[in-house]
């Protein structure tokens, strides 16, 4: 699905089920990594999350965009928008949406892990993100830090 035969899904789902237009931009944002949607309070644009749609079905995108249309809309008409209110609660569950997103898989991006080694007591440290070793020590002993091993998991 495109951004445009995204943006004509959107259109249709607010003038059938909420009675109003959709008069602003609908998109796909790759940067989204744990929500499924996103309502931008000064844009009034709406981000969807394109995993929603590779990794579950179209009711499921449905639902989420339903979620995203009670936000918009009920921010436009002045109402409480935000899901701790009863507008959004009693309009979200009229319509049908989906009070949270399903769970996205993890990316298949390698996370690599440091591992540091004190050369005094041999205490080993690891870590996600490199260590300054003219700057930091051991916290045990105050030893000099060596990397020994580098880790792809």
């Amino acid at each position: 699905m495109t951004d445009t035969e995204l943006q004509q899904l959107v259109e249709k789902i607010s003038l059938s089920d909420f009675h109003r237009q959709f008069k602003h931009h609908a998109f796909f944002n790759q940067r989204l990594r744990t929500t499924g949607g996103r309502y931008q309070l000064q844009t009034h644009d709406i981000d969807i999350n394109p995993k929603m749609l590779s990794e579950h079905d179209l009711s499921t995108l449905v639902g989420i965009i339903r979620h995203e249309l009670c936000h918009y809309h009920l921010h436009l008409t002045h109402h409480g928008y935000q899901h701790r209110n009863s507008d959004f609660r009693q309009l979200l569950a009229q319509v049908h949406g989906s009070r949270f997103a399903p769970a996205v898989q993890a990316s298949s991006r390698s996370r690599m892990q440091l591992v540091y080694r004190c050369q005094q007591c041999g205490l080993q440290y690891h870590r996600k993100r490199h260590i300054d070793l003219k700057k930091y020590r051991c916290g045990k002993c105050g030893g000099q830090l060596r990397l020994i091993q580098t880790l792809r998991k």
